[in-house]
């Protein structure tokens, strides 16, 4: 149990502790299922156009149009977060809450960072050494999203590849491949089409923040903060 700003007791547990990861992953499972019973609704919809036999859900949870549709989107997803992380350690927005603030542009000394000697006892291990482990854990985050990112574009690419390849047997064509598919309209529309959002999503939340506010969110800056103050969270 630990007190609050006010000085009241709070209590402490795990639900509460982990009350932000645990909320957004139960909601991504009830998104997915709910996108997998419309995409299934969908999907029959289609295989009765073209005269084919309806599957059940659990089977077309197995498909390649399912799997197309989910690798896309977290692809789009795991690319703006690389991005994000990778692009503020060089570029501000003056006055934005999601910039760092504007004379600390770069990777920062070791001792702004807690690295090596200025490490302090409840330090991450490896950020106190001193060789390849600390340059790997002090870009872990930023190397993690891209191999995320380039791991669920990989599965969109084979999940399309084997989507239109199917849509191209029922109309009695040849299929493609995945060489192929990837210089088609088809896979860099799907690709094109999240990536264009994430990165408005991203701008607008940078520029936004400079003279919105959310009272309580660390994602804001207090309500009463100049909008000229940069890095500054509530």
């Amino acid at each position: 149990m630990s007190d609050d700003t006010h000085g009241r007791p709070q209590r402490s547990g795990f639900w509460r502790d982990n009350s932000l990861t645990l909320a957004f992953g139960i909601a991504f499972l009830l998104v997915l299922v709910g996108q997998a019973v419309a995409g299934h609704a969908e999907f029959n919809d289609q295989l009765k156009v073209d005269g084919l036999q309806r599957i059940g859900l659990g089977e077309y949870v197995t498909t390649s149009d399912f799997a197309v549709d989910v690798t896309e989107n977290w692809q789009s997803e795991f690319l703006q977060f690389f991005l994000y992380i990778f692009g503020t350690v060089w570029l501000v927005q003056r006055g934005s809450p999601e910039s760092k603030e504007l004379h600390k542009i770069g990777t920062e000394s070791d001792e702004e960072q807690h690295l090596g000697d200025h490490a302090k006892k409840d330090s991450p291990r490896w950020a106190a050494t001193k060789d390849w482990r600390q340059r790997l854990y002090s870009r872990s985050l930023g190397v993690v999203m891209g191999c995320l990112f380039i791991g669920s574009w990989f599965a969109q690419s084979i999940a399309g590849t084997a989507a239109y390849d199917e849509q191209r047997l029922r109309q009695l064509q040849a299929p493609v491949g995945w060489g192929t598919y990837l210089t088609l309209p088809d896979f860099w529309s799907r690709t094109l089409q999240n990536w264009q959002s994430e990165l408005l999503a991203v701008a607008a939340m940078v520029i936004l923040s400079v003279y919105l506010r959310q009272r309580g969110s660390p994602e804001s800056k207090p309500v009463g903060t100049p909008h000229t103050s940069t890095g500054v969270e509530g």
